[in-house]
């Protein structure tokens, strides 16, 4: 056998086609593949080698206690796990009937002059920088949170825990607040393409069975689409999730755990990105580690139950 038929019959078997550009493209996009798997194992062993010191010292302490005290090697990180899970949740509360309202109008209900230029406009806010959205919280949000919504909120509804307390603006309002504004794009940008790609004959169906409008879209639409806005809630919660610089400027910087949105807080992110280059003991370094590691597991810990939804709600019949 010649060497071009001793190739050709290595990369047939290979191949299945005996084409080398086939072959080798299909190994190195594998590659790439396996590449940003390993570039996520890796960042989770540097952090987790960082954070040796703290994990040995303090262990499942760490993610308990509730008291932050590098200048006396005190090392709670409750407060910022509170902080960012909470904001995030409030987030998702303000953003997520706003943006599902704003992606049925533009797919089902807007004339056709419109979509484009209202889309267009609500797909910019995402391209806005977080620290723009820093700057108006600062100068805009919380003195307005201050002086108008907290008081009001306060005189109404006082009598629940969540509206108590002193009103200072900075705070875990005006922070989820902030995280609304900033995921919102996100979350009604992919619902609208979620619903646009719903059949046709779906919405047909249900209209000419005697369904007005609004049944149609609840009836049959938004059924069918649903696994796909969870899908576009989960990547909103993704960006509120790792949201720094706009949260920081906003919610007061403060590492205790209050259960009125009128208290400040604070982020793991937050705490990360403000202690970070003054850190210089090496347990203030491992513990800025240990929460990265911990924002890093509540990440994945929530991407997997979401995709866990996610399975449950697609196997969920149409109209069901």
């Amino acid at each position: 056998m010649t060497p071009q038929a001793r190739i050709g019959s290595w990369f047939s078997q290979a191949g299945g086609e005996g084409n080398a550009g086939d072959v080798w493209f299909g190994r190195l996009t594998a590659a790439f593949a396996v590449l940003l798997v390993a570039a996520l194992a890796a960042m989770a062993l540097e952090m987790a080698l960082a954070a040796r010191p703290t994990l040995a010292l303090l262990g499942p302490g760490f993610v308990i206690g509730r008291v932050w005290d590098p200048a006396h090697g005190v090392f709670g990180a409750l407060p910022f796990v509170f902080g960012t899970v909470v904001s995030s949740l409030l987030a998702l509360a303000i953003a997520v009937p706003i943006s599902f309202g704003v992606a049925v109008y533009l797919s089902e209900l807007a004339p056709a002059y419109q979509r484009g230029l209202l889309g267009f406009l609500v797909e910019l806010l995402a391209a806005v920088p977080s620290v723009v959205y820093g700057l108006w919280g600062v100068f805009a949000l919380a003195p307005w949170l201050k002086s108008s919504v907290e008081p009001f909120l306060a005189n109404t509804l006082g009598f629940l825990p969540w509206f108590q307390g002193p009103q200072q603006g900075f705070s875990m309002l005006a922070a989820g607040i902030v995280l609304a504004i900033m995921i919102l794009p996100t979350i009604s940008s992919v619902s609208r393409e979620v619903l646009r790609a719903v059949p046709l004959s779906l919405r047909e169906g249900a209209l000419a069975i005697g369904a007005t409008r609004t049944e149609m879209l609840r009836l049959a639409v938004l059924p069918y689409a649903r696994s796909g806005l969870v899908g576009a809630v989960l990547l909103g919660l993704g960006r509120a999730l790792g949201e720094t610089m706009a949260v920081t400027m906003v919610i007061g910087n403060r590492a205790e755990i209050h259960g009125s949105l009128f208290a400040p807080s604070y982020t793991m992110a937050s705490v990360v990105a403000n202690e970070f280059a003054e850190a210089t003991e090496e347990m203030h370094l491992s513990a800025l580690a240990e929460i990265g590691l911990l924002l890093f597991l509540v990440t994945v810990i929530l991407n997997i139950v979401a995709r866990l939804l996610v399975a449950r709600v697609g196997k969920t019949p149409v109209g069901g």
